[in-house]
């Protein structure tokens, strides 16, 4: 099915988003992220695909009508989880976890115990696997709720949880997840600061 994110004009690079100046517009709307390696255990049976990449997840900035943070833009989410930690993005939480295997860093607890992060290692480590494997577009809108909804039902998103419960994976990374958190919660907790975002 065609959908605004079937043909885009250009994917951009974690570099490209870091850059200075940033091409993500300063504004509301839907962001799709498009992948080269696919997590393990991932389906993407049916998911749309563009020159060997694959789209696996979207959000919108605000993410739903008269939400606190709805002055937020799309530049500031994307920005976030392509240079943020996972207790802030949860795109970088269901990466972190479907990939710790391959990491070696799965979520802890770090701090003063009160967040849960891949640890400073295990977000550089995941910055760098961004970098290789995860591409971004986006399209402005003034409603990005509604068309993030419309998008749920057209397009199979396995890594989207929250309004997308209808997919066949949804289920299954909550559950992976949950046990991700529960491991994390009675593993000994990083003593670290972290000078990230």
């Amino acid at each position: 099915m065609d959908t605004v994110f079937s043909n885009p004009a250009h994917l951009y690079s974690r570099a490209e988003v870091l850059s200075n100046p940033c091409p993500v517009a300063r504004t509301h709307g839907v962001y799709a992220w498009f992948f080269k390696e696919i997590p393990p255990g991932v389906p993407v049976e049916g998911c749309l695909t563009l020159e060997g990449l694959t789209l696996l997840y979207i959000g919108s900035s605000p993410d739903k009508k008269g939400e606190a943070n709805a002055t937020q833009t799309i530049q500031q989410r994307v920005r976030y989880h392509f240079n943020g930690k996972a207790d802030g993005s949860t795109l970088r939480r269901s990466l972190g976890i479907l990939l710790a295997k391959k990491s070696g860093f799965p979520l802890r607890m770090v701090g003063n115990g009160k967040r849960m992060t891949l640890t400073s290692k295990g977000e550089e480590w995941l910055d760098q696997w961004m970098q290789q494997n995860a591409f971004v577009t986006w399209v402005e809108h003034d409603k990005p709720w509604d068309l993030e909804n419309e998008l749920f039902h057209a397009l199979p998103l396995p890594l989207n949880i929250q309004g997308n419960k209808h997919h066949p994976f949804a289920a299954e990374l909550t559950r992976i997840r949950t046990e991700a958190i529960t491991s994390a919660k009675y593993a000994p907790v990083v003593a670290e600061s972290e000078n990230r975002l």
